[in-house]
């Protein structure tokens, strides 16, 4: 059956290829003194800790571990029958038919009898290994899953709804994982092995891929998945999720079109570059936008962008085109705004240039826990590209630079907030003045510790609200008016 996937002359191969005993407790001929009683009650709540177990009792594992050492054997036959070389240009269909007949030649010949199911698994998960990335493909599939973190061939976690949970989907063993983890870097012109243990790269559909393998990873290879999101969410959608509310909504919409150099800072999977594509959407068609990214994740909607992506150093060290080779030569491409996708380094010293010097309505992502935090990780992030400047003069240069900071935040219950828009009024003496015009304000927790709060308003009038009416967005006071808890 379609013969012409087979190599010349290929035959099918085959190779079939603890109790514990409670000790008894040793008795004792001491006496016991009494417990003395206790004198207050512990203000401690119960320890709810427990090791993470994936959702599958005994027998589900055992029919896993059948079903995994079946489709292990059956790989090896696929490598030894097909001929690779001609499934480039096969069809999916084809491909799956043929997967299936040479898997039921296979079974009858080990006197293997499956369930419908089990086999409609098995052809699944086969198909997988041979044209996508093994049992990382279910989970890229399920649009549930944010995060995919691998700890090792026998532990999957993914994010769902903000929380980490244990997968029980797992790879064979450390050799199945590593073949997957080459398979999608080779992909991308990369590689890693022992010399060159981590590697960041993309997958097809855009989702962003790191992984760091032994012998710097102990107990086997490390790999974070941050899946790309094919629906973007827009302001709208942020608003009805409770990120922020209609009024931060309407001010952000005036910030963004009216040219502020805007920072998005917060945590690693706060959701500052969703956070980044949101206030895209208020930038005019017209306007010429150049985006510079590690990886590249923005999905903006103008007609007019152009998309620039950093490149690591090849395996001589040379090659390497750095996200300030990319922001330098931006500047010579007349841009009317530069979108960095993250700031992390000497970078930060041509975003400021390029904030300072007419690219006004740039904007950028930084690591930050909260508005005065970021403003120190540029002055160090200035620091530690080695330009030799007074401590007064970098922040005088960050105060006329950057006009808002907007802080993202992934709160203890999973959710994500944005919990506070600040902005940046300028100096007094050798301090960054600061104002807070929002905040995600906190009220408590449900019993089922989930976050009880509300977006307000600081009572502080916007700084730039001159700017803002002389633009044609004329805010209402009663925005800058604080909203009492319901």
């Amino acid at each position: 059956m379609f013969s012409r996937y087979k190599k010349d002359g290929a035959a099918g191969k085959s190779a079939m290829g603890a109790n514990v005993t409670e000790l008894p407790k040793k008795a004792s001929s001491e006496p016991v003194a009494p417990l003395a009683p206790k004198a207050s009650t512990s203000l401690r709540r119960p320890s709810t800790n427990a090791p993470a177990a994936a959702p599958a009792g005994d027998k589900e594992a055992k029919r896993r571990e059948r079903i995994a050492d079946l489709k292990l054997e059956l790989h090896r036959e696929l490598l030894d029958n097909l001929n690779l070389a001609a499934l480039e240009n096969a069809t999916e269909a084809d491909l799956r038919a043929e997967i299936n007949a040479i898997t039921d030649e296979v079974l009858a010949s080990k006197n293997v009898v499956l369930n419908r199911n089990d086999r409609t698994t098995l052809n699944k998960e086969l198909f997988d290994e041979v044209k996508g990335l093994g049992p990382l493909e279910t989970l890229l599939q399920d649009e549930t899953v944010n995060d995919i973190l691998v700890n090792g061939p026998k532990q999957i976690f993914v994010e769902r709804n903000g929380k980490l949970m244990l997968s029980d989907i797992t790879f064979k063993d450390e050799k199945h994982l590593m073949r997957i983890i080459d398979k999608i870097v080779s992909a991308v012109g990369r590689r890693v092995d022992e010399s060159n243990p981590y590697v960041d790269a993309r997958l097809q559909d855009g989702s962003r891929f790191n992984a760091m393998v032994p012998p710097i990873a102990v107990d086997g290879s490390l790999v974070s998945i941050r899946k790309f999101k094919k629906d973007k969410l827009g302001i709208d959608d942020l608003v009805a999720f409770g990120a922020f509310s209609e009024e931060m909504a309407a001010y952000l919409q005036a910030a963004v079109s009216t040219r502020l150099n805007i920072i998005v800072s917060g945590g690693t999977g706060s959701g500052k570059t969703t956070t980044l594509n949101a206030l895209s959407s208020f930038i005019a068609d017209d306007e010429r936008i150049l985006t510079i990214e590690d990886t590249a994740e923005l999905q903006l909607q103008q007609t007019h962008v152009g998309r620039m992506e950093s490149r690591p150093p090849n395996v001589e060290g040379k090659g390497e085109v750095s996200p300030r080779d990319c922001l330098k030569n931006a500047l010579r491409m007349r841009p009317d705004r530069i979108i960095v996708g993250e700031t992390r380094g000497e970078e930060v010293i041509d975003m400021l240039q390029a904030m300072n010097t007419g690219h006004d309505g740039s904007m950028t992502t930084i690591h930050a826990n909260n508005p005065r935090d970021g403003i120190s990780r540029l002055e160090n992030m200035v620091a530690m590209a080695g330009i030799e400047m007074p401590l007064k003069a970098v922040r005088s240069q960050i105060s006329s630079a950057v006009n808002l900071l907007v802080q993202a935040s992934r709160l203890q219950d999973g959710s994500r907030r944005m919990t506070s828009i600040t902005e940046i009024t300028g100096m007094e003496g050798d301090v960054i003045s600061m104002q807070e015009i929002f905040r995600f304000q906190r009220v408590g927790l449900t019993p089922d510790n989930k976050i009880i709060g509300h977006f307000t308003a600081t009572g502080v009038r916007s700084h730039f609200s001159e700017r803002f009416r002389l633009w044609g967005y004329d805010l209402p006071a009663s925005l800058f008016e604080p909203v009492a808890a319901e």
